[in-house]
């Protein structure tokens, strides 16, 4: 996979997308996805059911994430190879972020 075409298309993620990919570290549906972010988050974010369907939705036609079950239901998802790399590309680029506001704070 081409790197920075990745980067290109898909960073910066929004906070909701990002959080839907983090809470992918294992198997969920989206209500369960709901429910762990906004535990993960203190109550602070709450994605609404019509952002949460459409990242999932969007998330899957493009290949970052993948349907592996049904529930009652419910899809069960979970990252595939191509959203946990671009996942990671999210996590350098926000801790770039952090340590350059680190560094300016300090001069």
């Amino acid at each position: 996979m081409d790197i920075k075409k990745l980067q290109n298309k898909y960073l910066p993620l929004t906070e909701a997308a990002y959080y839907v990919l983090i809470s992918l570290n294992k198997s969920r549906h989206g209500y369960g996805i709901m429910q762990h972010v906004e535990k993960l988050t203190n109550g602070r974010i709450k994605i609404g059911a019509g952002t949460m369907y459409g990242n999932l939705s969007r998330m899957e036609k493009e290949g970052l994430i993948t349907s592996v079950a049904e529930e009652d239901r419910k899809k069960i998802y979970e990252l595939s190879e191509k959203g946990k790399i671009v996942l990671k590309l999210e996590l350098e680029r926000l801790e770039e972020l952090i340590d350059h506001g680190k560094n300016e704070m300090r001069n």
